[in-house]
């Protein structure tokens, strides 16, 4: 695979409203998007971002879509397909956490969290990525989490909705290499991100620290014009796979060891 440039692209960001999907949006036009689409349940956080990007000089559009229902992002990748004609690049980063508990968790509290961390990948995916194919050129992105490869307490429903989601994007890229296709999927596993979502977490390793959400957009957005197809944020994170290869027995001390379980304790949350 060859690097990848938001010169002159379409870029699709979904959960744009607020936090890394804003930031990104704001990152794509100023490295040469021509047109940035944000898709956001929060209408009125999108429309700020929207005269931001507009400030920029470049076009941006907004949709109010609730990406974990299928009918959703049918409806609205029509009216995209019909406002720009094709899209380059497709960023999923909308996600929601609950940080309950095991037995804390709800119904709606699973369905919530996996419909919009996992099966929003398959309808948006499935809405864009024909065209992508057929014009064999496109940039698949999914915004994970360093919780969709090792589980934590009071992220049982996250990580779970985190490690499926995990395993769509590398299915995924198996199929784009049979197929022979340039079309291309990168994986984004960043660890707590000082973005509102996780407000209250705690880290209390010094190789695991919260990310900066400037500095982890920067990174995310290089990565998305490079060949890679995973991106640890940060590099520590790769070494999870490393500890897997342990006993479950001391993959577990060395999780405890590093704070893991402890960082969700006084997790409060973005502010409604």
């Amino acid at each position: 695979m060859e690097a990848f440039s938001f010169s002159g692209k379409h870029v699709l960001i979904t959960g744009a409203g607020s936090g890394i999907g804003r930031l990104m949006a704001l990152g794509a036009a100023r490295r040469g998007a021509s047109h940035i689409v944000l898709w956001d349940l929060n209408l009125a956080g999108i429309k700020a971002v929207a005269e931001e990007i507009s400030a920029l000089g470049v076009k941006a559009s907004t949709h109010k879509v609730d990406v974990s229902q299928r009918a959703s992002v049918i409806a609205a990748a029509s009216a995209v397909s019909e406002e720009i004609g094709h899209l380059d690049v497709l960023v999923n980063n909308a996600g929601i956490v609950s940080g309950k508990s095991f037995l804390e968790l709800e119904e709606k509290d699973i369905t919530s969290t996996f419909g919009v961390n996992t099966l929003a990948l398959f309808w948006t995916i499935q809405a864009f990525l024909p065209g992508m194919l057929e014009r064999d050129s496109g940039r698949l992105v999914s915004i994970a989490s360093a919780a969709g490869i090792a589980g934590s307490t009071k992220l049982t429903d996250y990580s779970g909705s985190k490690f499926a989601a995990v395993g769509v994007m590398e299915a995924l890229r198996a199929e784009l290499r049979e197929a022979a296709s340039s079309v291309s999927a990168l994986t984004v596993y960043p660890f707590y991100i000082n973005t509102g979502m996780f407000d209250g977490v705690k880290s209390s390793s010094p190789l695991l620290r919260i990310q900066n959400q400037d500095v982890a957009t920067a990174k995310i957005l290089d990565a998305i014009e490079s060949p890679r197809r995973e991106l640890f944020l940060p590099g520590m994170v790769y070494s999870v796979r490393i500890f897997r290869l342990l006993p479950a027995a001391a993959f577990d001390w060395i999780a405890d060891a590093f704070g893991i379980n402890k960082a969700m304790k006084n997790f409060r949350g973005r502010k409604k």
